[in-house]
């Protein structure tokens, strides 16, 4: 009879490995105690060749699932040095940030990557980071807020009469046709088609998330979301689907708001699957987890944020339409477009995952809406394509403080008197938002004119955010 002894003296490790080669081998036909241990031994040599031959099979598969997960565990172990990347601003990017991105730039699966004059330390991937991975997507590089978006509407009416000579429906159209705030939403739900889509039953999770979907269509979350009403002045001649619209001062309607509840719990459900694949990860780095695009997971993923993307557009047009609707005005021109998820982009020949978290895309001559803050300008670019970006530019100013230190160090007095000197009135807008929390919007911009090219400038007026 074959014992653990007679195991280990075929080099076969201790542990679970032992009791499968003793199981195996009392189940095998095998003619003698040698034969046995022979075929012990060409199972541990060569599993795959064990199983076809349907010898010791037990032991075989064991060996083989073994060898499976450390040959895993090798091929999601980072790199040793990070892969090198531009950074644009460097001056004015903390060492945090810089760290985190270091760290994206390690994983096996990057190609390239680069950091924008507005990056600040983030979750996973700083905000203001972009990274290309191959055939792979990670789900907390593009973020819980999936497709986190901004919209901008255009107006032909003159700015001054509406901003003032009917500031109070101005101001009511903002507090009564959308809501801010973690969990608000509507009672009587907006209606728009992306609540028809048979994704809602087709995709994985997202059934039984419907309803409260619903509910927050049309809104948007606390933080730095808002909705707000202001001057844009275009320096360039902007392309509509009519006509286009000639240098000069418009109305205008801003918005930034992302996926809500729905965008949370898909990328909370696939960063724990993630984590779950890429066992060689350390635990410091859990959180860059991928998930392979051919992989069930990572196609199931992957619709499921494209999908989260068009609910995202989907709330911000309804914003628009109710806000406007509600103002007695009827736009020009809308624009939006997403600066928080992975898209499949061509880039030196080769097909890659660009996840840009806080980044805007940037194509050459793509149309991006790059905000300020509640009391200073912010600007319409168009952008240059600049490979060493991967064609990406900033999403806004930047944080220079985190919201501790916000609230730790600055006040609401000094923020309602840096707005009052402006002419800007603000409805809810926590301290942590107070303008001097971000970098200054000039100089992130004149940071990348290498990356865009300005187009026109947006002055906010009346700013709507959570309480």
């Amino acid at each position: 009879m074959i014992d653990g002894n007679d195991i280990l003296e075929l080099g076969i490790p201790e542990g679970p490995l032992v009791g499968k080669a003793i199981e195996s081998a009392r189940r095998d036909e095998a003619a003698s105690e040698k034969d046995l241990l022979a075929l012990l031994e060409k199972a541990w040599d060569d599993p795959e060749a064990a199983l076809d031959a349907g010898r010791v099979t037990a032991f075989a598969r064991a060996v083989k699932e073994k060898r499976d997960r450390e040959a895993l565990r090798r091929s999601r172990a980072p790199l040793d040095e990070p892969i090198p990347y531009d950074v644009w601003g460097a001056g004015g990017i903390d060492d945090g940030a810089l760290e985190q991105m270091e760290q994206a730039m390690r994983l096996p699966v990057t190609r390239a990557g680069a950091l924008m004059p507005d990056a600040h330390v983030g979750y996973g991937l700083p905000v203001g980071g972009v990274l290309a991975m191959e055939g792979a997507v990670a789900p907390y590089m593009v973020g819980v807020d999936i497709s986190c978006s901004m919209a901008l509407s255009l107006f032909p009416d003159d700015p001054n009469r509406i901003l003032k000579g009917h500031k109070d429906k101005t101001v009511q159209a903002l507090q009564r046709e959308t809501a801010f705030g973690m969990g608000c939403g509507f009672e009587n739900k907006r209606d728009h088609a992306v609540m028809d889509r048979a994704a809602w039953n087709e995709l994985p999770m997202i059934g039984s998330l419907k309803s409260k979907a619903h509910r927050q269509l049309g809104s948007s979350g606390g933080g730095n979301h808002f909705a707000e009403f202001g001057v844009v002045e275009l320096r360039e001649e902007l392309d509509t689907d009519d006509d286009s619209l000639q240098p000069g001062k418009y109305l205008a309607l801003l918005s930034h708001s992302g996926s809500r509840g729905l965008g949370y719990k898909i990328a909370e459900r696939y960063t724990d699957i993630a984590k779950e694949k890429c066992l060689g990860l350390p635990d410091d780095m859990k959180h860059l987890a991928w998930l392979d695009l051919d992989s069930e997971a990572g196609r199931e993923y992957w619709a499921l944020m494209n999908f989260a993307r068009d609910y995202t557009l989907a709330n911000h047009q309804l914003i628009h339409k109710h806000v406007a609707r509600a103002a007695g005005i009827k736009p020009v021109f809308y624009h939006d477009h997403s600066h928080n998820l992975a898209f499949k982009e061509e880039h030196d020949g080769e097909e890659l995952i660009v996840h840009r978290k806080g980044a805007t895309p940037a194509a050459e001559g793509q149309l991006g809406l790059i905000p300020g803050t509640m009391g200073d300008r912010g600007y319409i670019v168009s952008g240059k394509g600049e490979a060493r970006s991967l064609a990406s530019s900033s999403h806004g100013a930047g944080r220079r403080m985190s919201r501790r230190e916000a609230h730790r160090t600055l006040t609401k007095s000094s923020q309602k008197e840096y707005l009052n000197e402006r002419g800007i009135t603000l409805i809810g807008g926590d301290v942590d938002e107070h303008p001097m929390a971000y970098k200054r919007i000039d100089e992130v911009i004149a940071e990348q004119r290498d990356l865009v090219d300005v187009v026109g400038t947006f002055s906010p007026r009346i700013v709507r955010m959570a309480e």
